[in-house]
């Protein structure tokens, strides 16, 4: 059985997937970024995590969140959730870096 979808729904959501198609192209080269990042503190010897860092982060990106009108606490998992991801990146990338 065959709904039809009003204009205005099947408008809102063609907006979200152009958004989400958006958000990956944007994390896409965020990781490229933090994977350059990865690559230079395992050359360094730098430990994979910057907790304060991580910290500033989360209060600029709280502060942005609020701004735009976005739940900071929502803002921040999210965020915490791409920082675990990276720093599992920098672990596996200076463990493999010793072992060249």
């Amino acid at each position: 059985m065959s709904e039809t979808i009003p204009a205005e729904l099947a408008s809102a959501r063609g907006t979200i997937d152009n958004i989400d198609a958006a958000l990956i192209h944007l994390l896409a080269e965020r990781f490229k970024c933090t994977q350059r990042v990865g690559h230079i503190k395992a050359d360094l010897g730098l430990p994979p995590s910057d907790p304060g860092r991580e910290a500033e982060q989360i209060r600029r990106l709280r502060a942005l969140a609020e701004d735009a009108g976005l739940d900071p606490v929502f803002a921040e998992k999210f965020l915490s959730f791409i920082v675990e991801e990276v720093i599992r990146h920098h672990v596996a990338t200076a463990e493999q870096r010793q072992s060249d």
